[in-house]
């Protein structure tokens, strides 16, 4: 720790320094005199509110991946098969097991 009189600042009272990269007084007033607007008026702690119309389709992307996963592991080279071979029973074979789908 150094001992001694406290430091004090060299910038003259009412002045301020520039923001770094202004180049000029004017440049740094408008830098200073952004500020951020929030419109938004919801109370903290709440949740907004999604529109139906923006989940749809993610829904339904959703969806339709979530049945096409559900016939390869229940269904797919058991009761019925759409392709040649083993390679989706033997690849799907302990998910299926473990999911409640006998398979043998």
């Amino acid at each position: 720790m150094i001992d001694g009189p406290p430091v004090e600042s060299q910038t003259p009272p009412g002045t301020t320094t520039p923001a770094p990269g202004a180049s000029s007084r004017q440049e740094h007033d408008i830098m200073a005199s952004k500020t951020a607007v929030f419109d938004d008026t919801r109370p903290i702690g709440t949740i907004p509110a999604i529109p139906l119309a923006d989940i749809a389709p993610w829904a339904v992307f959703a969806s339709v991946v979530a049945l096409i996963l559900l016939y390869l592991v229940s269904t797919e080279q058991g009761a019925f098969a759409l392709f040649q071979g083993t390679y989706v029973h033997e690849f799907v074979h302990d998910g299926r097991h473990l999911l409640g789908f006998p398979c043998h």
